[in-house]
């Protein structure tokens, strides 16, 4: 072996230290991923409040366990709305719940930190995502945009001079984006994704069947009978009667819910087809031969695929781990020193 060779070597040693951490900060679920070992948590992002005291008594999968039931001492909250940090002090204590259950003794401050955000945040929304991962005594904190930590996640050529267009519809946002040479190219987020789904769930059983339920429900039925296109079944479901206020049990169908849903997936169709407007058309040519990728767990709603290559005409495929992309997207950039160093500070 070459100095050279033996040079490089090392420095590619000294690159991977095994405790890096890669962040996807979703709205819905935090998921941490360590150089070395991969997705090493999974949680839900919530936190329960002691109303009185202004302490956590509960964090992750725990909190969520308390959503609509808690005592009037305890508040359950998602402090992410919209993909952005809506309760900074909430969101810190998360974060640094969750790296020192994931991560034990091992997490010593000594660190890097490479935290998702969506891609049009303002810099008030980056600076407050920045101040939460310090908070957990990180020594190197940087900030990818979601799209783009979901396409390295997703396994496209993101570095080479090829168009690739990747839609990740998370817990708050969805984020559509063409990428060449490791960069953005044309991008489009609207704050339209799961929540945005599900609040539209409750709302269209509340005023189709007079029937009150609560955020767990609407996402049990979207997992159920969510569906953009063409899907039929249908599903028993309990809430208060809004006449008597007592307990009961309705039956929607897939295509109440494709209803219910229409106008939320529509916003994302709109985001997919003006990204394309603005793409140029050496690139789109590109997307036409591979196609897009659709990522998080808005990519597993039926039908919705192939709606959006109806609509547009290009094939859709979705990703192999589409829950898992983004984390996957931070975790290989951690590891790789050409994408650490592209990653804009």
């Amino acid at each position: 072996m070459s100095f050279k060779n033996l040079r490089f070597l090392k420095g590619m040693l000294k690159f991977s230290r095994f405790n890096d951490i890669g962040i996807d900060l979703g709205t819905a679920n935090t998921i941490v991923y360590k150089t070395g070992k991969g997705i090493i948590l999974r949680e839900p992002s919530v936190v329960a409040i002691n109303t009185e005291t202004k302490r956590p008594v509960a964090v992750g999968l725990e909190a969520k366990e308390m959503i609509g039931r808690t005592p009037g001492s305890i508040e359950a909250i998602r402090p992410l709305k919209e993909g952005v940090i809506a309760d900074y002090e909430s969101t810190a204590i998360m974060l640094k719940y969750f790296l020192k259950k994931a991560m034990g003794k091992s997490f010593m401050g000594k660190n890097r930190i490479l935290i998702c955000i969506p891609y049009a945040v303002t810099d008030v929304e980056r600076s407050a995502v920045e101040k939460a991962a310090y908070f957990t005594g990180a020594k190197d904190v940087k900030i990818i945009e979601e799209p783009l930590a979901a396409a390295i996640g997703s396994g496209l050529p993101v570095s080479e001079p090829v168009g690739s267009m990747v839609v990740d519809i998370g817990g708050g946002t969805s984020e559509v984006a063409v990428i060449s040479l490791g960069g953005i190219v044309s991008s489009e987020s609207v704050r339209v994704a799961g929540d945005a789904i599900d609040a539209s769930i409750i709302a269209y059983i509340k005023k189709n069947f007079s029937l009150v339920i609560g955020e767990r429900t609407a996402e049990e039925i979207k997992i159920e009978i969510g569906n953009a296109l063409g899907y039929s079944g249908k599903m028993e479901i309990r809430g208060r009667d809004l006449m008597t206020g007592l307990p009961h049990n309705v039956e929607v169908s897939a295509e109440d819910i494709r209803e219910a849903i229409s106008e939320s997936v529509t916003l994302i169709l709109e985001a997919v087809k003006n990204t394309l407007e603005h793409t140029p058309p050496e690139l789109a040519a590109d997307i036409i031969d591979y196609g897009i990728t659709l990522t998080g767990g808005g990519a597993l709603l039926r039908g919705l695929d192939v709606l959006i290559s109806r609509e547009t005409g290009i094939p859709v495929h979705i990703a192999n781990t589409p829950l898992d992309c983004v984390a996957l997207g931070t975790g290989k950039s951690l590891e790789n020193p050409v994408l650490w160093n592209s990653i804009s500070k």
